[in-house]
């Protein structure tokens, strides 16, 4: 575990998950999106279309380190497409990339910062880890459980509720407040204060 939260690569490439069609944006398989132009605006960054790469992409500088963001626009099933692309390109380890992601298995307004791992049932992570591996930085979106697995499909391709999207975008201030945290590398100590969060203090 140590190794995990020490590891020496840093954070270099943000991807948000989601459906670049319009139908698509409203919904809840689409949090990556709107997690990432939360980020584009706390960091002044304007994404420029790269038709070589499938996605839009821009930077911001960080203690003299280029951070990449990256808006795949391949539909959610192919994003391994673009993170291979970039990483490719970039000449990025895989293990410096943070894929931020709608997650079914937590609840709405509660996030989870993980390395490595499964697929979790997620088509978007799944393809990832096919073109690339599983070592990479996932931060997991709480969208909530629909209650039975034959109704997850519909689910996280429908809109949240009014109050959902709220408490989802809120939940997104405090993440964005600490992330020169993630920046740092200081993992554990972000995590702590997503903890606190959940808990209430």
């Amino acid at each position: 575990m140590s190794k995990t939260l020490n590891d020496e690569e840093q954070i270099k490439v943000i991807v948000g998950l989601g459906n670049p069609s319009k139908e698509f944006l409203k919904t809840r398989h689409n949090v990556g999106y709107w997690f990432l132009e939360q980020l584009l605006d706390k960091f002044e960054v304007e994404l420029k279309t790269d038709k070589k790469l499938n996605c839009e992409i821009g930077y911001f500088e960080f203690e003299n380190d280029k951070i990449f963001l990256v808006k795949p626009l391949t539909f959610i099933n192919d994003s391994g497409i673009v993170v291979r692309a970039v990483s490719d390109y970039y000449k990025i380890n895989i293990e410096s990339f943070l894929i931020v992601h709608d997650d079914i298995d937590v609840t709405v307004g509660t996030n989870k910062l993980k390395f490595k791992g499964g697929h979790g049932g997620h088509n978007g992570l799944r393809d990832i880890i096919n073109h690339k591996n599983d070592s990479f930085w996932r931060l997991r979106i709480g969208v909530g459980h629909p209650g039975e697995k034959s109704l997850v499909h519909n689910y996280v391709l429908s809109a949240p509720t009014n109050s959902e999207k709220e408490i989802i975008l809120n939940s997104f201030e405090d993440i964005h407040n600490n992330f020169a945290l993630i920046l740092k590398n200081k993992f554990e100590d972000f995590m702590n204060i997503l903890h606190r969060k959940k808990d209430g203090v």
